[in-house]
């Protein structure tokens, strides 16, 4: 069961299954969790604004917490990361159930939930660049179609709780559901550990071989001992903590150009990226759409999208668009915005519908390449450390997203602000990646044409230093034909020193 590289295929299959439940509740949840918010509202008789931090929080931990998920990847695998993150999203929705103020559910349900699915959402991606290379958009695309199927059936599913057992009862029985995720996790077998341990087992020989080698040798000199290895643990000992924590994290990605692109507009599209699915609901709800109709428009969306994202795994993956993906990535956030800016000229529940079936295409699209163009831009061996990176840089924007969209619904009593809000901001994020990775790829075709004339240049060094050598040559050949001379100038050379 141990393969030298990626096996694109065998136990990955079972990998990228596991991927589909752990992903599915970490980007589904906090939005099925939306069917919960008009009540809890009244519960606690709070505004829009802060019944959407619940949303936020949960995000933005979910998203915050990248870092110290590809730290514990790093160190100690994917397997026990997911299990361990399972298990404290059980906790935080069971002790959400027992909370009488909204401040107590922004910890459970925002900061311990929140993390659990930090846990759940990064090794998922991680593993599958592991065990796929050739196939990896389509592995991606099946993984991350665990979102919609999720979302389409938690929608329903939330309402049928709250209606039986009621918003307490109902997290209590979510959390049971959530620790699946611990069954998730324990399906990520690791790949290559058995090489690695063999190397580590060869290493630790050849060190102690070593330390017996020089300490023999400085007995028999008579010397005292000194031992290299010793050396090297001071040294170790004696970096900084900026040093140890960059083994973990690679911070020469900032300067990579690729992932501040990649960056700046991910950054800018969640501003407008989550706010449109907490809201969807209870708008339906607010122009007096029924409760199960609203939550079905939920469901309509997480279909579309269980369709859009194979599918655009699918083309992704083709020879016409993997090597311009970065554009097919632009394409589908600027769509995405574009839906958001129509979403006020529907009218009743009629056009509700075709919002949420055109939302649900463009977010299955973002979402299904949302990690491919990162592994596209950075390698899967920089993959771990840019996914911590760019997750704790998108935290803000996440944070701020839904609360911004809650306050203009209560400025404004009106749900269509919010939506042109985040229409603008996708756009703008969709224009400006187009826009610079355009610019990248001209430079880096730049940079390729001056590489390859950089390596003919030492080869016409080299080809006139061949012919020296050749000149060389010949002359030592030929050097019999002037012997004669030779002599006449050492016999003069005699006759000046006599003198």
């Amino acid at each position: 069961g141990r393969a030298p590289g990626p096996p694109d295929g065998g136990w990955g299959w079972v990998v990228v299954f596991g991927a589909f439940i752990s992903v599915g509740f970490a980007y589904a949840f906090p939005k099925g969790l939306a069917i919960f918010f008009k009540e809890i509202q009244d519960f606690f008789d709070t505004s829009y604004s802060e019944i959407a931090w619940v949303s936020s929080i949960m995000l933005a931990t979910t998203y915050g917490a990248g870092p110290i998920s590809s730290i514990l990847v790093n160190r100690y695998g994917s397997r026990p990361v997911v299990m361990f993150g399972g298990l404290l999203c059980g906790i935080g929705m069971v002790s959400a159930a027992f909370c009488n103020s909204i401040l107590q559910l922004y910890i459970c349900v925002g900061f311990i939930t929140g993390l659990g699915l930090a846990l759940n959402l990064q090794p998922s991606v991680i593993i599958i660049g592991k065990y796929f290379l050739k196939r990896r958009p389509i592995a991606n695309g099946l993984a991350m179609a665990g979102s919609p199927v999720m979302l389409c059936t938690l929608a329903p599913l939330n309402q049928f709780l709250f209606d039986n057992f009621g918003w307490r009862g109902s997290f209590l029985i979510l959390g049971a559901i959530l620790l699946n995720c611990c069954v998730a996790g324990a399906l990520f077998r690791p790949i290559r550990a058995a090489t690695t341990s063999v190397k580590t087992k060869v290493l630790e020989k050849g060190k102690d071989a070593l330390k017996e080698d020089v300490t023999e040798d400085a007995m028999e000199r008579g010397s005292p001992t000194v031992i290299p290895t010793e050396n090297k643990m001071e040294e170790e000992g004696g970096k900084d903590c900026c040093e140890k924590i960059n083994q973990y994290l690679d911070f020469s990605l900032f300067k990579h150009r690729g992932f501040l692109i990649y960056l700046i507009g991910n950054v800018l599209m969640f501003l407008g990226f989550f706010a449109p699915i907490v809201f969807l609901a209870p708008y339906a709800k607010h122009i007096g759409i029924d409760e199960y109709s609203a939550a079905f428009l939920l469901s309509i969306l997480a279909m579309v999208d269980m369709i859009a994202r194979p599918i655009t795994g699918i083309i992704a993956n083709s020879k016409w668009v993997r090597p311009r993906i970065q554009y097919f990535f632009s394409f589908s956030i600027a769509f995405n915005g574009t839906c958001h800016l129509l979403c006020p000229l529907a009218s009743g529940y009629k056009g509700l519908v075709v919002y949420s079936v055109f939302f649900g295409l463009a977010f299955g699209m973002v979402c299904a390449m949302l990690f491919e163009t990162l592994m596209d831009l950075v390698g899967a061996a920089r993959f771990t450390s840019a996914v911590g990176l760019v997750t704790i840089a998108e935290c803000c924007t996440i944070l701020l997203g839904p609360p911004i969209g809650g306050t203009l619904i209560d400025t404004f009593g009106d749900y269509k602000y919010m939506f042109i809000k985040c229409g603008v901001v996708m756009v703008l994020a969709g224009t400006f990646l187009f826009i610079m990775n355009y610019y990248n790829y001209r430079t880096l075709a730049k940079e390729e044409k001056e590489r390859k004339a950089k390596e003919e240049d030492p080869k016409s060094v080299r080809t006139e230093n061949e012919g020296r050598k050749n000149w060389n040559k010949e002359t030592a050949q030929d050097g019999h034909e002037t012997e004669p001379l030779r002599e006449e100038r050492e016999e003069l050379k005699k006759e000046m020193n006599g003198t």
